[in-house]
């Protein structure tokens, strides 16, 4: 019988002596080679690395250490390979670890991008499934936000790799970028709401986006003209007469771009226009944010008729689902929106503006100037029948904007109100030393 902690032992095909140690139980280990060609020597080399541990790269390994990396080596299944790990993890040796072939072994910015694909998302396909308003435009920017930002800050990571420190670090090295506090929350939110999402579907163990703080900070209101400024514009001579007329229409209804390149010939009414959609080139004709067909009154005929002989002048031969601003360059598609703004800041220079200054304009401030003019002149209920906007929140931050007439408005009520509060006369006080006189 075999009174040592090991045994040594020569195989047939081998020039070396292999030992193989007992483990706590009395079960023998997996053997390791001596490199020692004569039993004596093997027996030698045996008690030393029983003494001294069996030499390693960087350092000597125990001899007890052995049972565990047999343990390790005997790992057929998943299962025992994850009832080893949850072990590790329960006394606090593992934080947190990924099988492979599992949803957390997924690659990190594989899994963001394609959670935004159009065509393959299986959450996009959940909303649309369930008419929740979200667009292909919105899911193109959101990738593009993940490769611009995300990528270069987790490449190479693993889905269930990710832990609430990396998204507040991610949050604080986006805190160094040159781009609106608005803008770095839709940046945030393009890759926290699919690990939201991933958690919700127990793709992950952890939601790692709660508890962070986004950021914060006063949108920049957009600049609006007063009404002497866009009369004198609109009184300019303008390349495209397209532009102008959309400029006039998106003026006196705050109409969004994407709705008036969505205007069809059978869209116009005697008095009124029907928004059937929005128009971008990414989703083509889409449904408005609220998902509502709205009537937007217009009782300007003179207007009403310049829609109807621009829809006449297609060059694609007039039909009811004629586009009114069309473009000479395909039949199912409208003029180019950014033609919009171009004629506008055309205009503006020549009417005096520099070329910074009509740069501040965008055509969409005419949808706040619309909202700001009307606002203390219609009912909430009313102006928002004609803009679309679900909220009053939405509404008044459209219309918070200094209009022509504000400020003799504010004095007529203050003297209204506060009539007979000061005295007619009001003495200036002078102070001499401590003592105080009224100058006459």
């Amino acid at each position: 019988m075999n009174a040592y902690p090991f045994t040594v032992f020569k195989r047939s095909n081998r020039p070396y002596y292999f030992v193989s140690y007992k483990d706590a139980s009395g079960r023998f280990l997996s053997p390791v080679s001596t490199k020692m060609k004569t039993e004596k020597e093997a027996m030698q080399v045996a008690f030393a690395w029983l003494r001294d541990g069996i030499p390693k790269k960087n350092e000597a390994l125990k001899v007890q250490d052995l049972s565990l990396i047999d343990v390790a080596r005997k790992i057929k299944t998943d299962a025992e390979t994850e009832t080893l790990l949850c072990e590790l993890k329960r006394l606090g040796w593992v934080k947190s670890f990924i099988l492979k072939e599992t949803p957390q072994a997924e690659d990190f910015i594989s899994f963001l991008t394609a959670f935004w694909d159009w065509d393959t998302s299986p959450y996009i396909k959940e909303k649309l499934r369930k008419s929740h308003g979200i667009h292909k435009l919105h899911c193109l920017k959101q990738k593009q936000g993940i490769t611009i930002y995300w990528e270069p800050f987790f490449k190479g990571r693993f889905l269930g790799d990710i832990t609430a420190s990396d998204i507040d670090a991610f949050i604080n090295d986006m805190g160094n970028k040159e781009i609106s506090a608005s803008r770095k929350n839709v940046v945030i939110k393009a890759g926290t709401k699919p690990l939201r999402w991933a958690f919700s579907k127990g793709k992950i163990d952890k939601d790692p986006t709660r508890g962070h703080i986004m950021f914060s900070g006063e949108e920049r209101k957009r600049d609006i003209l007063n009404p002497t400024a866009a009369a004198a514009a609109f009184r300019a001579v303008w390349k495209d007469e397209r532009a102008k007329l959309a400029n006039m229409l998106a003026a006196v209804t705050g109409m969004r771009s994407g709705e008036i390149l969505a205007l069809r010939f059978q869209d116009i009414g005697p008095d009124c226009l029907y928004i059937r959609g929005s128009w971008n080139r990414a989703d083509k004709i889409k449904l408005p944010k609220n998902n509502k067909i709205r009537k937007v009154e217009l009782p300007f005929p003179d207007l009403i008729h310049g829609l109807l002989e621009l829809a006449k002048q297609t060059p694609w031969g007039l039909t009811p689902d004629s586009f009114v601003f069309w473009t000479e360059t395909k039949k199912d598609i409208p003029m180019w929106g950014r033609l919009f703004v171009d004629g506008l800041r055309e205009a503006l220079i020549q009417i005096g503006f520099t070329k910074s200054e009509a740069a501040k304009y965008m055509f969409h401030g005419w949808r706040h100037f619309f909202t700001s003019y009307m606002i203390r002149k219609l009912d909430k209920k009313l102006l928002k029948s004609q803009t679309g906007h679900l909220t009053d929140e939405m509404l008044a931050h459209y219309g918070d904007h200094e209009t022509d007439g504000d400020r003799e408005i504010i004095q007529a009520t203050e003297r209204e109100a506060f009539a007979g509060l000061l005295p007619e006369r009001i003495l200036l006080l002078e102070y001499k030393g401590d003592t105080k006189t009224a100058a006459a």
